[in-house]
């Protein structure tokens, strides 16, 4: 028995290493696949948007050939005769988008103050899943409310009273047909209530605890502390979230192209009809016979993502500004 015991330690003390050596080297070409995996996973993102951007650029190079600059700032739209202009639709997708902000933001942000600092807790969830709701639903939902519950309220009672009131503006003179650029605004502006809001919360939250108790320790009221301590310490996380909102604004499609008339002038008044770049893809992609033709709406397509990713990249970097804690930081 000491013979045989002795016989099996060496054999034990031989093959264990083996063993050990055998897992540490699968764990090593397990851990090489995972980080060359997720790296690859990571590179494919970049190669889709250089892809995208190679398309559209490829694809557009008839009409800025022929066009340029001057495709950008012509307001001609007449593909019988070949003479293309965005001018139209960039001034549509800007205007529909500013207004949209001017009656989201004030909104937005309402709810997300209210939420983060005044809300009682019992409704806290109902709110803020209410305002998420509206994230979720489709566009075109959007767009047939639009045309069967907005448009006849505008004709019907807004836009009246908006020309009757402010008409010697200039930004609502004409009829009231109740589709057109303020219907579109007031479509995007529901839309992306649900982002800034979102947004808002997240960098309201983040401003440290101590900076609402040193203000109120002060001597501040509930406003006060809101607005020195709060809104003061968020403003570059709240500037991100509507600038993302504006992002949103500018590339949403369907929704806009049921309700803002699809007509590609230049009016000064928010109740005429106008159209918006994406609008004019979706409405007319299909009805392009000729290369020009096709061409001229990729290169509105081209421009559309450029300014998306340009504006899309400034929100997250002043989100990120917040979420990094050095826009928590006191302002004197």
């Amino acid at each position: 028995m000491v013979g045989q015991t002795a016989g099996v330690k060496p054999f034990e003390h031989i093959e264990v290493p083996h063993i050990e050596l055998r897992s540490s080297r699968i764990s090593k070409l397990l851990d090489v696949l995972f980080r060359n995996g997720l790296l690859i996973c990571a590179l494919s993102i970049l190669a889709i948007m250089a892809l995208f951007f190679y398309e559209l650029a490829s694809r557009s190079q008839l009409t800025i050939a022929k066009f340029g600059l001057h495709f950008f700032v012509g307001n001609t739209w007449d593909p019988v005769s070949g003479d293309f202009g965005a001018l139209p639709f960039i001034y549509g997708t800007l205007v529909s988008s500013f207004v949209a902000l001017v009656l989201a933001v004030p909104l937005a942000v309402g709810v997300a103050v209210f939420v983060t600092e005044l809300c009682p807790r019992s409704l806290r969830g109902i709110i803020s899943f209410t305002v998420e709701l509206l994230a979720a639903i489709p566009s075109v939902i959007y767009g047939l409310w639009g045309i069967f519950v907005l448009a006849p309220l505008l004709r019907t009672y807004v836009e009246p009273w908006l020309a009757k009131a402010l008409g010697w503006t200039g930004l609502f003179d004409g009829p009231a047909y109740g589709i057109g650029m303020l219907a579109a605004a007031v479509i995007l502006a529901i839309m992306i209530v649900p982002i800034i809001a979102s947004i808002t919360r997240e960098v309201l939250v983040a401003v440290p605890q101590n900076q609402r108790e040193a203000v109120l320790a002060l001597g501040a009221t509930r406003w006060e502390m809101v607005r020195m301590a709060v809104l003061r310490n968020a403003r570059a996380g709240i500037m991100g979230g509507i600038i993302l909102g504006l992002g949103r604004a500018i590339g949403e499609t369907m929704a806009v192209t049921m309700v803002i008339g699809n007509r590609p002038e230049i009016s000064k008044s928010l109740l005429a009809p106008g159209y918006t770049m994406a609008s004019v893809i979706a409405n007319e992609f299909s009805e392009a016979s000729d290369d020009l033709y096709l061409s001229a709406l990729v290169e509105i397509g081209l421009a559309l993502l450029i300014v998306t990713v340009i504006v899309n990249a400034c929100a997250r970097l002043l989100v990120w500004s917040i979420t990094r804690g050095r826009g928590g930081q006191a302002h004197a």
